[in-house]
């Protein structure tokens, strides 16, 4: 587990492996001793999450075909994103749900889950718990995201396709949301990015952000700091702190990005030319 700002997949200790099924901890932005992971569980489960701190919590779970996962959700809800392989997520709610390439879904507070992978490659599911407890811009402290109505009328995953998701500019980087305000999630925002070959001004955002890189090569820079990304890097950027993410190749970079509070991926606090 990473708790600076950049971590790659390939160096992520694997917290519970089982049958080939390997689950690592790539990024923790809360705080280093609020005591988020429970390590002590079996190694057929996923870390359970329901004593989720204040942070966003990032793990890649790597799932071999005909093998199961068993899990929990956090207590806050957590968004997932299907990187590759296909699969069914099965809970008290569904027994059945499709999973894919290019899928999102939103899995409600404190759920019981099992995965299965189908193959034939193996099924990789990016999840982000979102913070236990943290309150959105305008609510009472102590109120907890899950408990805006949006989330309440959702006590079954809910599933939304990359392509049924509307291209959105800002500048000349286009994205598309799967989850926020108004599509499904009240409490945070999943997106996907596309950024073409060079560098945009230094910005940052009203947020606080984890992205992941699906592909493509870059650099980021922040806080004075240069850092390379390549697919399979993840990156913390807190809100208001000045960042840009550079494609350096000659492919679009593909980035991943759950942010909380919930907003639009264009939504900037401060903009440095």
């Amino acid at each position: 587990m990473t708790t600076g700002p950049v971590a790659r997949a390939a160096d992520a200790h694997v917290d519970h492996a089982a049958a080939g099924t390997r689950v690592r901890t790539l990024l923790d932005t809360g705080p280093p001793d609020a005591g988020l992971l429970d390590n002590r569980l079996p190694d057929t489960r996923l870390p359970d999450t329901r004593q989720a701190g204040l942070g966003l919590v990032r793990r890649l779970a790597e799932i071999p075909p005909g093998a199961l996962l068993d899990g929990t959700a956090g207590s806050a809800g957590e968004l997932w994103f299907v990187i590759g392989g296909r699969g069914r997520l099965a809970s008290a709610g569904q027994a059945g749900l499709p999973l894919g390439p290019d899928r999102g879904l939103w899995i409600p507070p404190d759920m019981k889950y099992r995965i299965y992978a189908a193959g034939p490659a193996d099924l990789l599911i990016d999840a982000v718990t979102l913070p236990a407890g943290t309150p959105e811009p305008g609510r009472p402290a102590g109120a907890a995201a899950a408990g805006h109505p949006e989330q309440r009328d959702q006590a079954t995953p809910q599933a939304r396709d990359l392509r049924d998701c509307e291209v959105e500019t800002t500048g000349d980087r286009r994205f598309r949301v799967l989850f926020g305000p108004g599509q499904g999630c009240a409490a945070a925002t999943q997106f996907l990015g596309e950024i073409p070959a060079g560098r945009a001004p230094e910005h940052s955002h009203p947020y606080d952000e984890v992205v992941l890189v699906l592909e493509g090569a870059g650099v980021l820079h922040l806080n004075g700091a240069d850092s390379p990304l390549s697919a399979g890097t993840c990156v913390h950027l807190p809100r208001r702190q000045l960042h840009c993410l550079e494609n350096t190749g000659a492919v679009t970079m593909r980035v991943l990005g759950v942010f909380h509070p919930a907003d639009s991926p264009a939504a900037k606090a401060e903009m440095r030319l």
